[in-house]
């Protein structure tokens, strides 16, 4: 890998969450949730800077003491519930350039991700650097194929697609989505496409105990009950 490239990992945690309170910094099998990313990004050793956004006093304490910079506070624009993730990576880009920081790529971490490893950190930026790519994420496969789901027609399920209904399961294409974790990218390619998920963006595949949306309390003890299992 060429280090004398410069990489920003940018750690993105508001502290207005609905339904878990305080879910970026609620302990997480014994520690604030964020520090498992704030540690992936450190101890990956792949990072000029790894800093957390955020417009919270009490996630910015946190953040500092786990060893992650926090240099400004998030905008009220960045922080508000309809702020798309690309757009607080846009505006910690130029806060950097405002400070004469530029970098080649860039890695936007969730603070709710405890399955990531510094490893997938190094292989993802290798896979970046020796592609060509414009970005890496990390993806997981449906574990149920989606080609023969049902939707809801008043009481009756319907197939969504009756033409799947008696294809074999391991004949239908695999179809993957998004594992909520990061995105690491090139910077002039995400700078251009304002998207983190670009026209040359390649899979990290993962395996589905690697991998929990945590969008509620039965999400959250579902990933501590995984995170357990996987490392003891």
């Amino acid at each position: 890998m060429d280090m004398k490239e410069k990489c920003l990992a940018i750690i993105t945690a508001r502290g207005g969450s609905k339904r878990i309170p305080k879910k970026n910094i609620r302990k997480f099998c014994g520690k604030p949730i964020i520090q498992y990313s704030i540690e992936a990004a450190l101890t990956s050793g792949i990072f000029d800077e790894v800093m957390v956004s955020t417009d919270d006093g009490g996630i910015k304490e946190i953040a500092e003491r786990c060893g992650a910079k926090v240099p400004f506070i998030r905008s009220a624009e960045t922080a508000g519930d309809m702020a798309m993730t690309h757009e607080v990576v846009l505006e910690v880009l130029a806060e950097y350039q405002k400070r004469g920081m530029a970098f080649e790529y860039v890695c936007c971490i969730y603070p709710t991700a405890p399955f990531i490893t510094p490893q997938k950190l190094i292989e993802s930026r290798k896979k970046l650097e020796e592609t060509g790519a414009d970005g890496v994420v990390p993806v997981v496969a449906f574990s149920f194929p989606p080609q023969r789901c049902f939707v809801l027609e008043g009481d009756k399920v319907k197939f969504k697609w009756p033409q799947n209904r008696l294809v074999r399961s391991q004949d239908l294409e695999k179809w993957y989505h998004d594992c909520g974790q990061y995105y690491f990218m090139k910077v002039s390619s995400f700078v251009q496409e304002k998207s983190l998920i670009m026209e040359h963006t390649i899979p990290m595949i993962m395996d589905e105990m690697e991998v929990q949306d945590i969008d509620n309390y039965e999400d959250w003890e579902l990933a501590e009950l995984k995170y357990k299992l996987k490392n003891g």
